[in-house]
């Protein structure tokens, strides 16, 4: 019998592994697929330190009226998957009112402060600093007004939060990224984040690091979780696997685990696309790069250049539907040049949100050893390891570092 199951080999849940496999505990890492290979393999790959506002509902009437008649790339949404929206996209609403917000920053700002320091520490230990750049990320803009909006805000938070800025009018972003050959008013560069060259790299990493410290990765269905009489059990193909404490670190995923157990917390996912193309020498990129206005993401990677969408309501289980990143490849090509789609399909995934933004971490309120650490939305990578400590110290009776009261399942009505 071991002493944890921590269920998801996402990036949450091997951070989770490796800090409890330091504290002296048994381990095992129980997942469908390899380490990395679900929603941690989709990303930006951006640590964002400076992301201490996350993403808000828009309360703009103008902005509302443009999503809903899906004049934009960013958004993009299954009418029939709306009814199943409807009450966790009104809390989101809700609590994305300005005094509310504020106090929801002030939570999460905390760990967005620490996500870097914290992500280092393993980069280090795992040896896998071949996979970072240290250079930030961009915001660019395509029309000034946008950007001198942009740039008040980011001046705010620098002042806030102690974040670094660089604001570049047009000729500064084509000095900074020569490939673009659309002109653009400027951009916002956040200079403190690291970049990630290849996600699903970096989880696998870190997952070789807690095998290296004695730590047991399993295939198994997190669906069959079962309370035992000494604690959960979970089967593989080799058999049951037992352990006093069990970790739900499954992202999008958490909900089908922990409804069973009686918990009806109101989570909901973003879905969201990326393709990656070959790079072309007049292609290349120093950074990622968020086109503010169209709502897509360019970033750099390990195999080429990846393309990332904005949000799509759909169910997590609904097909493919290439729209968004057909639409946001043929504005990308525009901007940048790009080579030939190096797959056949985009790639999708989900995110796994809450409606008051801030992710889930901590004991289950029903039962004293299950435990919570998903609901990271669009941070999932950014506040991997410092979810990974703070759970971690909470599982082993240690004082833990940050505050973790504003991420208790508790605060929502179906937690308690």
């Amino acid at each position: 019998m071991s002493d944890v199951i921590v269920l998801g080999a996402g990036i949450v849940g091997v951070c989770v592994a490796i800090h409890l496999k330091r504290r002296g505990r048994n381990v095992v890492l129980v997942d469908r697929k390899a380490p990395g290979r679900e929603t941690s393999y989709g990303n930006a790959g951006i640590i964002q330190k400076e992301g201490v506002r996350p993403r808000s509902f828009p309360r703009d009437l103008g902005e509302l009226w443009r999503i809903g008649t899906g004049r934009g790339l960013d958004t993009r949404y299954d009418l029939s998957a709306l009814p199943g929206y409807a009450s966790p996209l009104a809390q989101y609403w809700w609590q994305s009112a300005p005094e509310r917000y504020r106090r929801i920053v002030a939570d999460y700002a905390p760990l967005i402060a620490h996500s870097v320091s914290e992500h280092a520490e393993l980069i280090a230990a795992a040896a896998v600093g071949d996979l970072i750049g240290k250079h930030g990320w961009m915001v660019i803009f395509r029309s000034p007004d946008r950007r001198d909006s942009f740039f008040a805000e980011a001046e705010e938070t620098a002042r806030d939060y102690g974040v670094g800025i660089a604001m570049l009018d047009g000729a500064q972003l084509s000095r900074a990224e020569p490939a673009l050959r659309v002109p653009m008013a400027g951009a916002l560069h956040w200079t403190e984040p690291w970049t990630v060259r290849d996600p699903s790299g970096l989880v696998a990493g870190y997952a070789a690091l807690f095998t290296r410290l004695g730590g047991t990765i399993a295939a198994g269905d997190a669906r069959t979780l079962r309370a035992t009489g000494s604690g959960w059990s979970v089967t593989t193909p080799s058999g049951p696997v037992t352990a006093e404490h069990a970790v739900v670190a499954l992202g999008p995923w958490s909900d089908g685990v922990i409804r069973p157990l009686g918990y009806r917390l109101p989570l909901f996912v973003k879905r969201g696309y990326h393709r990656e193309y070959r790079q072309v020498e007049a292609g290349a990129l120093n950074r990622p790069l968020l086109d503010a206005e169209t709502g897509f993401l360019l970033a750099p990677m390990a195999r080429g250049i990846r393309l990332t969408t904005g949000a799509e309501f759909a169910r997590i289980d609904a097909p493919v539907n290439p729209s968004q990143i057909d639409g946001t490849e043929a504005v990308a090509r525009q901007m940048l040049p790009l080579g030939e789609r190096l797959d056949a399909e985009p790639w999708l995934g989900a995110r796994p949100c809450t409606p008051d933004m801030k992710p889930v971490i901590g004991r289950a309120p029903h039962h004293q050893t299950l435990w919570f650490a998903f609901g990271h939305a669009h941070h999932g990578l950014t506040l991997g390891a410092v979810t990974g400590r703070l759970l971690a110290e909470l599982m082993t009776g240690e004082a833990p570092f940050l505050n973790t009261e504003p991420f208790s399942a508790a605060r929502f009505a179906g937690g308690r």
